[in-house]
């Protein structure tokens, strides 16, 4: 469920990127990212166990309020994507309130995105979660590679009920933006109305406007109504050691604490 800070006004929710190893996820957090502007963004931090690694940073794409005045920020973060990493994806899974899944196009690789997406439902459930009910953006990634796997198979086998899906080229941007948008256009109303539920208010309806980010190349995306451009930054990474599996949780809450206490 989404983090709410009720002394800033200020609201975080959840989006994980979850798929096998390799598939592109740490790819699609690094290039967001660079393109935002640094004053938009938190660090860009590691938390790392003695075997696996969760990457994650806040972000503050938009200015619409969702409550009220509540100003909405995201927390991007990825799961561990080897299949011995289980104890953490389900940690780093807990109160995620949307889902991109980042599928690897490769064709040698169909069964370890299976078994993935299955991995994935039972960590939901592990957390007392549907993914029926979770906001889900596939992300059909390495779209510039040969020997790839249909569009058709994807949907076919990891999505019948046809959520959302983009193809992608992570490694150089292409649909990275794209797909932040859609699982962003779908986890804001359904976190919209779980809150205004568990406060017995009713939902108001509010247009999102989003940031105008400044860029390195000073062009603008001209899809539907919002804009990302890139910024001249680079990443620097801050590393967190942690000892156990439920530190990360804490670790990951810890920080959205400490971005969404930021007065705007």
């Amino acid at each position: 469920m989404a983090f709410i800070n009720y002394a800033t006004n200020n609201l975080a929710i959840k989006i994980v990127y979850y798929g096998p190893g390799l598939s592109g996820k740490t790819t699609n957090l690094r290039y967001i990212y660079l393109k935002l502007d640094p004053e938009s963004r938190g660090e860009f931090v590691c938390l790392e166990t003695a075997t696996d690694r969760t990457f994650f940073f806040d972000l503050l794409p938009i200015r619409a309020g969702m409550i009220n005045d509540f100003q909405i920020h995201f927390q991007l973060l990825t799961v561990p994507g080897q299949v011995f990493y289980e104890a953490s994806r389900r940690t780093v899974m807990r109160g995620a309130d949307g889902i991109v899944f980042v599928a690897d196009s490769q064709v040698a690789l169909l069964d370890a995105n299976i078994e993935s997406f299955d991995g994935l439902r039972k960590n939901l459930l592990e957390n007392e979660m549907d993914l029926n009910d979770l906001p889900l953006v596939f992300q059909y990634n390495k779209r510039d590679l040969p020997n790839l796997i249909p569009v058709e198979t994807f949907d076919n086998l990891l999505n019948p009920q046809r959520a959302p899906a983009v193809e992608a080229a992570a490694i150089n941007g292409t649909g990275v933006f794209e797909t932040l948008k859609e699982i962003s256009r779908l986890t804001i109303p359904h976190v919209r109305k779980k809150i205004f539920e568990a406060r017995g208010e009713k939902e108001q309806k509010e247009e999102i406007d989003w940031h105008t980010i400044e860029g390195r190349e000073g062009k603008k995306e001209k899809k539907e109504d919002v804009e990302f451009v890139s910024s001249t930054s680079s990443i620097s990474l801050r590393k967190i050691k942690i000892t156990t599996k439920s530190d990360i949780e804490k670790e990951i809450d810890n920080l959205a604490r400490q971005f969404t206490s930021k007065k705007e």
